[in-house]
């Protein structure tokens, strides 16, 4: 058999020193992808235990409230070094809001429509947006 020519298709690039090896998309793509998953669930969970805090301890559950909200997005963004972890834990916080502001046909709710419920769903999702706004950090240099 004879070498293939480095433009064939097939041919592996030779990799030199001092560069990074290509991503693979095995592994690290599911690693991605499970982040991703993560924050969604996350964010519900962080959703739903904000949509009650805010309610039940006015103003303080407020503030809380949207602390959380603001960790779990700024943390998305850290853990994932792109936009798309804000984008996922916010997906989930936000499903989380409008699910749980629809009601039963009991009329149970877990939001009763004052001020404070306005200021949790706005509040939230300016800080989501503030978060995927934020530059991103270079990585450190070894």
């Amino acid at each position: 058999m004879s070498p293939r020519p480095e433009n064939s298709p097939g041919a592996r690039p030779e990799s030199r020193p001092g560069t990074p090896p290509a991503p693979s998309s095995g592994p690290r793509l599911n690693a991605r992808a499970a982040w991703y998953v993560l924050l969604f669930v996350l964010g519900a969970l962080v959703g739903t235990a904000g949509s009650f805090v805010q309610s039940a301890w006015f103003p303080g559950g407020l503030i809380l409230a949207l602390l959380a909200s603001a960790g779990v997005f700024y943390g998305g963004l850290r853990a994932t070094g792109t936009q798309l972890g804000v984008v996922a834990s916010g997906a989930g916080w936000l499903v989380a809001i409008v699910l749980l502001s629809f009601g039963r046909a009991e009329g149970d709710g877990a939001f009763g429509g004052g001020v404070a419920e306005m200021i949790y769903l706005l509040g939230g999702m300016a800080i989501a947006v503030i978060c995927a706004t934020l530059p991103r950090l270079s990585p450190p240099a070894p």
